[in-house]
């Protein structure tokens, strides 16, 4: 299968028919579309529909497919050209080159081949090929150029009638088959046999088109003598109002309408419609339109559109389309800028000039002389048609057109209220028109304001409005007689382009891309009017404030981009009611800013002007009906595989695993309206919760969704009108393996198994840690009992040395107090010495010598000597154990860092003994000569 998009543009060909004396006529919309729109083959045999609106075409490459949106091509099994199709029931019955069989729809949407040719085992005659297809009852009918198969459904029997002759077609009239055999006649199948209706020479020399039935007798059209009547085999040409017209073109296939109409296609003249009665209604071929000359098939589908198969491509025209087109194909009209219905005349204004016809007739339009150029408007004021045009303003009468201004540019002409004038709009201000012994003429131009005045309108009070797209809303003031302007004001806040300013209901209203405002006079300013706003839509829908007030119906007009919108009053109700007619602006080719509506007679059908002629609406049959949206096709493919995808069915709900999580869903709606659009919107929920923006898009593509469950809708709008469903579909992406809930539950116990060996591993680290900090602080302990013991002795031992340092100052104080004794001692000896009576103190002077040799003082000194040093004496000693008490003594002195002079009186010698002391001290100790003995005895 092969599948093509309708492309988005519109390709819709508004029709201009001028041949058997219909020149001007409005005709229903055409579509074609060509090959390169369904991408097969050129020819298109045979067209059927099935029960949910689907289009069927046989083609040359395979079975076509489309629903509105999209092409489906399914490729012949055999390759060869398709040349017949049929929808029956849920089957799709097709033949072609030597095989017949049908096509069903799988659980996917996809189109699956049988061949009953090959299942019955059916023996088909070489080169034969199946041209139509019929079904009657329980029996469906295959029909070759020799051969018509009866296959059964019931029993799947086949039955067949073979012909020598060359079997032409094959017809079916209610539950009757007919068929002829050319050369031999018409026959008919009674009971599985061929029984001859008719053996007339034109039956058996001309081939027969198609038979119809014609109350209780057959209508036979052949191919190129047009239409007979059959009664009890006598042959009795019809005698229709197109029959000669027929009778010279060569017919290659026709349908009867619902309608009762005829349609038939032609091998080279295209598309021809004939009423019930057989009078021609119009005609179309590739000159008017259509792709291609030669209709190979016809067919009506439920909605009464006509579809044609032709030699190159497919056509089809919304016969029952509320929507007319007349298109000056040749240029001749251009342009509409007005109409007017006047003395049963249809007028219409274009940039080529003003043109008539009859209202009734088909005949062509006709130039009015003297009017070539430019039309701005048609009035029809007071039972007189004015024509304002570029060259000035005419009346227009019997179809002539006399000028009564020649002031150039004459935009409007407008009545003034309780005046017996007129008042003009012109490219230079504003003009006054009187009538003057039944002529109208100007009478005057406004003084005092010269600015183009297309939009203007008459306030009570002689105030005219005007509206200037680029400077804004002139309020101009003039005098009782309208000759003057006495006051000009302008409002500069409202202005725009395609602005519009009109009077309705006795309110002026000023229109533009912002909105509808009304005019309120006891404020004297513009206000928006919220209803009168929605006449059209603002923002990129906005193409003109254009307001178009129709005096007759009172219904007031507006245009956009997507809708045409019209406003009545409300009935029984106050409230104005607005209608929509949804006619895309590509379709309607609206002169912007230039719109104009004519209702056409005293019914609802209006004509509006366009770029190449004109087009009609009938707005009371502009109704849409129930329609539905369907699924074409939902896909999905694996993440970052650009090249699978596979089909899934809609009924059931989908699965998929968590690297299937792109998916594509494709919809549709099978409504042809060639004057509407369909627009989509759609919802994922589970991942957006709002709808989307409307879209003509059919297809919509969801990469890469993240797991979880979600329900796909969509809907759609034609006009304003939604599908009377919402399609749905729902489907769940798996998570990931990674976060599966076995992956859960598997994470879970790895992260209770790592918390786990975590807890045991910190505990067994917090466990040696403590070890380590206690044995840490065991070892500060016992560092700190060490210190301690060392600050002890340290403390001990700077308490021993203040005690030493104490002692060794009481050693030096009691050393002194015994040198000054000593020397106290001395000097009373030898005072006493020198005394006359020396046998007087001789005794003193024995008892004071007694005191220096005793020894008490050295055992005092000796005793505080060792309390402040008491391992000195014992450490000289064991150096030098030579030394005498004497010499320990000078020891004992000289550590004291006592000098010679100090020392000898505790020796009780002189200074010069203390010096031969110490050198024989020095002796005894083998100091060497350069070596101090203070310093050797301090240091020890």
């Amino acid at each position: 299968m092969q599948n093509f998009k309708r492309p988005t543009y519109l390709i819709a060909i508004l029709l201009c028919v001028h041949c058997v004396g219909i020149k001007a006529q409005e005709l229903p919309p055409l579509r074609n579309y060509s090959p390169t729109d369904y991408q097969a083959e050129n020819q298109n045999w045979s067209i059927s529909q099935s029960s949910d609106k689907l289009i069927y075409i046989a083609n040359g490459k395979g079975l076509l497919e489309f629903n509105g949106d999209s092409w489906n091509l399914f490729l012949t099994p055999n390759e060869s050209i398709m040349r017949s199709v049929r929808v029956i029931k849920d089957r799709i019955y097709t033949g072609n080159y030597m095989d017949f069989g049908f096509w069903e729809k799988d659980t996917y949407g996809e189109l699956r081949y049988t061949s009953l040719a090959n299942q019955i085992g059916i023996q088909l005659i070489d080169d034969e090929e199946i041209w139509n297809i019929i079904d009657v009852d329980d029996s469906i009918l295959f029909q070759s150029l020799d051969r018509i198969y009866i296959y059964n459904t019931k029993d799947e029997s086949v039955e067949s009638i073979d012909s020598e002759y060359k079997i032409v077609k094959i017809y079916k009239l209610g539950s009757n088959i007919y068929f002829q055999r050319y050369k031999r006649g018409l026959y008919k199948i009674e009971n599985g046999k061929d029984v001859l209706v008719a053996d007339h020479p034109m039956v058996q020399e001309q081939e027969l088109i198609n038979v119809f039935k014609d109350g209780n007798n057959l209508l036979l059209q052949t191919k190129d003598d047009g239409f007979y009547k059959l009664k009890d085999n006598d042959l009795v040409k019809w005698n229709c109002g197109s029959c000669e017209y027929i009778a010279a073109v060569s017919v290659y296939n026709s349908i009867r309408l619902k309608n009762g109409g005829f349609m038939i296609g032609t091998i080279s003249n295209g598309l021809i419609y004939l009423d019930d009665n057989g009078d021609l209604q119009f005609q179309i071929d590739k000159s008017k339109g259509l792709l291609n000359n030669t209709v190979l098939s016809l067919f009506e589908d439920v909605d009464n559109n006509v579809w044609m198969g032709l030699d190159n491509g497919v056509g089809k025209i919304n016969l029952d389309a509320p929507y007319k087109v007349y298109s000056d194909n040749e240029g001749k009209v251009g342009s509409v800028y007005a109409s007017a219905i006047y003395d049963g005349n249809l007028y219409l204004g274009s940039n080529q000039g003003l043109f008539y016809k009859p209202l009734k007739s088909d005949g062509g339009f006709t130039l009015i002389g003297g009017t070539q150029g430019q039309v701005w408007c048609l009035k029809e004021i007071g039972q007189t048609l004015f024509c304002g045009h570029d060259s000035g303003t005419f009346i227009v009468k019997n179809n002539n057109a006399k000028l009564i201004a020649n002031y150039e540019g004459t935009w409007d002409i407008k009545p003034v209220d309780d005046k017996d004038i007129l008042l003009q709009g012109n490219y230079d201000g504003l003009y006054v028109l009187e009538k003057l012994n039944d002529n109208w003429r100007v009478r005057n131009k406004i003084k005092n304001f010269n600015n183009s005045s297309r939009h203007f309108v008459v306030m009570p009070g002689n105030e005219i409005f005007i509206n200037h797209e680029y400077k804004g809303v002139f309020k101009v003031k003039v005098n009782m007689d309208f000759t003057e302007a006495m006051k000009v004001s302008i409002d500069s806040l409202i202005k725009g382009a395609n602005s519009n300013i009109i009077k309705y209901n006795g309110d002026l209203l000023y229109s533009s891309k912002d909105g509808v405002f009304r005019y309120e006079l006891s404020e004297k300013r513009f206000k928006k009017d919220s209803v009168l706003s929605t006449l059209y839509s603002t923002g990129d829908d906005f193409i003109s404030g254009r307001l178009i007030h129709d005096d007759k119906t009172n219904k007031l007009w507006g245009i956009s981009s997507s809708n045409i919108s019209l406003l009545t009053s409300g009935g029984v109700s106050s409230k104005p009611k607005i209608k929509r007619i949804p006619i895309p602006l590509a379709l309607r080719n609206d002169l912007i800013d230039y719109e104009n509506v004519l209702q056409l007679q005293d019914d609802d059908v209006y004509l509006l002007g366009n770029y190449s002629g004109y087009y009609t609406i009938d707005i009371d049959n502009f109704d849409i009906g129930d329609f539905r949206i369907g699924f074409t096709k939902i896909t999905n493919q694996k993440r970052d595989d650009d090249e699978a995808s596979h089909l899934l069915d809609k009924s059931l709900e989908g699965n998929f695993k968590s690297e299937e999580n792109t998916l594509s869903f494709s919809f549709s709606v099978p409504e042809y309206y060639e004057y509407l659009e369909t627009e989509y919107q759609y919802q994922l929920s589970g991942l957006y919760d709002n709808w989307s923006d409307w879209s003509e898009n059919s297809t919509e593509l969801f990469e890469n969704l993240p797991s979880g469950d979600y329900t796909f809708k969509v809907r759609a709008k034609i006009g304003d009108t939604l599908s009377g469903n919402t399609a749905s579909y729902s489907f769940k992406i798996a998570k990931p393996w990674y976060i599966s809930n076995l992956a859960l539950v598997l994470y879970v116990v790895v992260i209770l198994l790592v918390l786990y060996v975590i807890h045991i591993t910190y505990k067994k680290h917090y466990r040696n840690q403590q070890q380590r900090l206690i044995e840490r602080n065991k070892r500060e302990l016992k560092l700190s009992q060490v210190q301690n013991e060392k600050e002890i002795i340290r403390l001990k031992n700077e308490a021993l040395k203040s005690d030493i340092k104490s002692k060794s100052k009481e050693l030096a104080a009691s050393t002194m107090i015994i040198i000054k004794k000593n020397e106290l001692l001395t000097t009373i000896k030898n005072g006493l010495k020198n005394l006359p009576e020396k046998n007087l103190v001789s005794p003193v002077i024995r008892i004071i010598d007694k005191s220096l040799k005793k020894n008490d003082d050295w055992e005092f000194f000796k005793e505080a000597f060792n309390n402040a040093d008491k391992d000195f004496l014992g450490k000289v000693k064991g150096l030098h154990p030579e030394l005498t008490p004497n010499d320990l003594k000078l020891c004992a002195y000289l550590k004291l860092n006592l000098s010679s002079k100090e020392i000898a009186p505790l020796l009780n010698i002189s200074v010069r003994s203390v010096e031969v002391k110490r050198y024989r001290l020095r002796k005894k100790m083998a100091l060497p000569h350069d070596r101090s003995l203070s310093d050797y005895i301090l240091n020890l």
